[in-house]
């Protein structure tokens, strides 16, 4: 398969996951709807994902499990894909010259700091596999002005002090999203992926206090890795692991 991709630019829509949602059948697999401005683009936990026009990525790309050469992928065994977008974008930031971390499930960070979002939503088939995944991503690049209510984001040009070319960036990431899921066609490429998402994870292995959303406490952690799954495993002070599955955890930072 090729690496390169099919990318549409739309200057205004609501949203590109929307988008796509309703037109599945209309998009190849891998190919890409981007925006130069969301009017309604969403983030996790049904937050609303803030970009200012003209100034980042937000784009959309289908993907379509079961299409060659990619295999099936049931709705238990989603994780990877996580994996496969948040390796993607982690190395084209790396790739700029800033070092930067996954927070899970599929947030990307510099240090302390958010700089890249995603919104993964799957369609399942009547046996339970994916038949459609729909991966949203925002990346900052030259947004340098933020809302209050944004706690702690940045963007390539805060860090580096340069000017990014939104088109040839968004070629760039869908180019290492293409690779990264090919990655998922053997069993090597994913054990290879999990590997480097966990290498990658942002806190391993050190304490720090978070939120149990289930119950409102705060607590001390330290992360541990993540199950087969896809939970966060993280180890409490009395030494027993707990997983966390997506809501269920709250960082704090």
């Amino acid at each position: 398969m090729e690496k390169g991709v099919q990318i549409k630019w739309v200057e205004t829509i609501d949203s590109t996951n929307n988008e796509l949602a309703r037109h599945i059948s209309d998009f190849d697999n891998l190919s890409v709807l981007a925006a130069r401005y969301q009017e309604a683009g969403r983030g996790q936990r049904g937050n609303h994902w803030k970009s200012a026009a003209g100034e980042n990525l937000t784009f959309s790309m289908m993907f379509k499990p079961g299409t060659p050469p990619f295999p099936s992928i049931s709705a238990a065994e989603q994780f990877p894909i996580s994996e496969a977008a948040t390796q993607a974008v982690s190395s084209f930031v790396r790739g700029q010259g800033v070092p930067c971390r996954i927070k899970w499930p599929n947030d990307i960070y510099v240090g302390d700091r958010k700089i890249c979002g995603m919104l993964i939503e799957n369609q399942l088939d009547a046996r339970g596999n994916i038949s459609s995944c729909i991966i949203g991503i925002g990346l900052n690049l030259n947004q340098i002005d933020f809302p209050p209510e944004l706690m702690n984001p940045t963007s390539l040009r805060m860090v580096t002090g340069q000017m990014y070319d939104p088109e040839s960036s968004l070629q760039g990431v869908c180019d290492c999203l293409a690779e990264q899921l090919l990655r998922l066609c053997t069993p090597e490429g994913k054990a290879a992926l999990r590997q480097d998402y966990l290498s990658d994870l942002y806190r391993l292995g050190e304490w720090h206090a978070y939120t149990d959303c289930r119950s409102g406490q705060v607590f001390q952690g330290r992360i541990k890795g993540i199950s087969e799954g896809g939970n966060l495993l993280v180890e409490m002070p009395d030494g027993q692991i707990n997983a966390f599955g997506f809501k269920e955890i709250s960082y704090i930072l």
